[in-house]
């Protein structure tokens, strides 16, 4: 993987192929996919910024970034939605086979994230799924989570939080755990596989397009959320200034 990354905004983006980062997680590590409305709050949500940081892999989701740098850089990055990566990673029969632990919202999102798995050939009981409770913003900690993922090991730990929880939740858990597993923040990319989201059609994900039907969908949510990328372009031009 020497070479295979690009520095945008302080962070080593990975800029290869998902075969190439699944294969990376078999060997563990923190995977984390920032969104463009994420990226655009580095300079205030300092803590979001820091788990980003800590990652050992960081693709580049965010379909507006991706244009952003590739229009004003000789060097292309390649985009990985999340998404595509998700796909691509559960249909791995020999990740299929490995221990999971499923970290989940809800009851509801937890059943419907065990039976989309199990259809596609995963062995998961309600043993393999952890709900979270609702984190306090200024101390995303989970010792509860910390003791059980010791005590059973699991080779990979997918959790299925919101944007700016999952990411510092998941530094948390490598910087205390004893042991190194595959921690792979991609939020509500499986819920648009089960169907709990909008689901995104492969030609719109590839069209950067997976924006527009969730806010079509869900547009008094998803509107307000994909507006606030647009400061990603300062964020950008503020850190090629200053730091560059």
């Amino acid at each position: 993987m020497e070479g295979k990354f690009i520095k945008i905004l302080g962070l080593d983006f990975f800029n290869g192929q998902v075969q190439e980062v699944i294969a990376a997680l078999k060997s563990g590590g923190l995977l984390v996919v920032p969104s463009g409305p994420g990226l655009a709050t580095i300079n205030s949500e300092t803590e979001y910024y820091r788990s980003l940081q800590a990652a050992d892999l960081v693709i580049a989701d965010s379909g507006y970034m991706t244009l952003l740098w590739n229009l004003t850089h000789e060097q292309k990055i390649n985009r990985i939605s999340g998404l595509e990566f998700l796909q691509q990673f559960l249909a791995d029969e020999e990740v299929k086979h490995s221990e999971f632990l499923l970290v989940n919202p809800s009851k509801k999102e937890a059943d419907a994230n065990q039976d989309y798995l199990n259809k596609k050939g995963f062995k998961l009981t309600t043993d393999n799924s952890y709900i979270a409770p609702i984190y306090p913003k200024d101390r995303i900690e989970d010792e509860n989570l910390l003791n059980l993922l010791e005590e059973k090991k699991p080779r990979y730990v997918l959790i299925n939080l919101g944007g700016g929880v999952q990411e510092i939740l998941g530094a948390y858990l490598k910087g205390n755990l004893s042991y190194r597993p595959a921690i792979i923040c991609t939020g509500a990319a499986i819920a648009f596989l089960t169907g709990e989201q909008a689901q995104v059609p492969t030609w719109a994900d590839r069209l950067f397009l997976g924006w527009l039907v969730r806010c079509i969908n869900k547009p008094k949510v998803y509107i307000p959320r994909y507006a606030c990328a647009f400061k990603l372009l300062t964020v950008m031009v503020q850190y090629k200034t200053h730091y560059t």
